[in-house]
């Protein structure tokens, strides 16, 4: 190459960087008098100090967000926090206060801050909507991204449907969601009890890139999961990787009744996208009875979502054998327990609590094996919960909420031992069989059920 094609090629590359760089439109939020910004919520204090901003706690007040006035979309937005080891906070992104929900109380995605031992730093929290919807549960690398005492820096890349997190350069979330397109930042102070105001929470090289973000997204760990909460549709990420829905979220195909060659003519209900077993008289199938899958599964990953009513029982059912049973009472299967275990007699029954919500019904209690001592994350009756079960090479997972809470090997020796003082200890080889049918359980209780999906490994 010559050495004037060489000065070119050089200079076209210094110019193709330079223009790349420049590209990058990053606005700067911190103004030295909090211009553009405003507080909500409760009446802890901010103040701007050498560019920083501080937050203070304060006793006997409820959260309180300094929010941006503007509102953002899709975005890239970085920042330096500082967090006091005793404090947990957060900063909200495409959140919102109005008038109509719930008296204007600040709600929408929260990027959680979190120094305790629980390390969900990174996770997104839905404030004062749906709680936990990235617990760093599903990915262990991710807490350990966040360091108590120093600067730590994050980074939230909110793009279309997927929002993604990262903290000093390790991805922690991969959140695909289509609840809220907009809405303001916000910087959490949270609400503390006696004995830690005072403390303080900061925030440092606070920018934002709005200006096609999309060029400039970083590319994604393949070990971070994905967690959808598309309501019966798949991402683009689900379809590479397998996944399909079992139920469409209008018709009846691919179901039938656990007893019937077809479907149910009623007492099961499809609409609006949500598929519901109508309450009859709390009976175990003596409604319009059970349905499962027309095709039958072994090492799989199964996913929905479930919401139930005041006292109801249902359940989901795995390696289902309905020729077992023709006579009364629901088919034989693994099951994750469903119920209202605060009003539903069943959860003091059994042994242990093993017929409680998640729970491997009357052979495994189900217990938090993600976080031990926080106990299990049921967001309650009327709200809807996320189911997942796990069967791969005969170890079987039960999560709730994507917080794991029961595991174990269908063709050990404890199982087997579990089985034989159950209520299945009548059926040879409960739960061993190399496939089954997926049930979704009648047990005389309005229990309602959507976005449904599967894949196999």
């Amino acid at each position: 190459m010559s050495h004037f094609r060489h000065l070119l090629f050089t200079l076209g590359i210094t110019f193709l960087f330079a223009h790349s760089s420049s590209g990058q439109n990053w606005q700067s939020l911190i103004t030295p008098d909090l211009k553009g910004w405003e507080k909500l919520g409760g009446k802890a204090e901010y103040r701007v100090e050498n560019g920083v901003i501080i937050g203070t706690t304060r006793e006997n007040t409820p959260n309180t967000f300094l929010t941006t006035q503007k509102h953002y979309g899709n975005f890239i937005l970085e920042f330096e926090v500082w967090l006091h080891p005793d404090i947990n906070s957060g900063v909200q992104i495409r959140s919102n206060s109005l008038k109509s929900y719930s008296n204007g109380r600040v709600h929408g995605y929260q990027v959680e801050l979190d120094p305790s031992p629980r390390a969900f730093s990174g996770g997104i929290y839905d404030e004062a909507r749906r709680a936990w919807i990235y617990p760093l549960s599903r990915n262990e690398k991710g807490r350990k991204a966040f360091r108590n005492g120093v600067w730590n820096k994050i980074r939230v890349e909110a793009i279309g449907d997927n929002i993604r997190t990262w903290i000093n350069g390790i991805q922690c979330a991969n959140l695909t969601d289509d609840l809220t397109a907009s809405g303001f930042i916000g910087l959490q102070v949270h609400s503390v009890g006696n004995g830690d105001a005072d403390k303080e929470i900061k925030w440092r090289d606070i920018r934002i890139l709005t200006d096609n973000p999309e060029a400039y997204r970083l590319t994604a760990d393949p070990e971070v999961p994905e967690l959808s909460y598309l309501i019966n549709r798949l991402s683009e990420q689900e379809q590479r990787k397998g996944w399909r829905l079992l139920w469409d979220g209008k018709t009846s195909e691919g179901w039938r009744g656990a007893k019937l060659d077809g479907f149910p003519q009623e007492g099961w209900q499809m609409k609006d996208g949500t598929l519901t077993v109508l309450a009859t008289d709390g009976g175990e199938s003596t409604g319009p009875g059970d349905i499962v899958t027309i095709d039958q599964f072994s090492d799989f990953e199964l996913e929905l979502e479930f919401k139930i009513t005041k006292g109801a029982n249902s359940g989901i059912k795995y390696f289902v054998d309905p020729a077992l049973n023709k006579g009364s009472g629901s088919a034989i299967g693994c099951e994750f327990q469903i119920l209202d275990d605060r009003n539903h007699p069943d959860a003091k029954m059994g042994v242990n609590g093993n017929r409680t919500v998640g729970s491997l019904y009357d052979l495994i209690t189900a217990d938090n094996l993600s976080v031990p001592g926080r106990g299990k994350q049921f967001k309650g009756v009327g709200a809807w919960n996320h189911a997942r079960i796990v069967s791969k090479n005969g170890k079987v997972e039960h999560w709730l909420n994507n917080e794991k809470v029961v595991e174990y090997d269908r063709f050990s020796q404890v199982f087997r031992a579990l089985v034989a003082y159950s209520k299945y200890k009548d059926w040879e080889n409960f739960g061993q069989w190399p496939e089954g049918h997926i049930l979704l359980q009648d047990h005389g209780n309005t229990v309602h059920y959507r976005s449904i999906k599967i894949r196999e490994f």
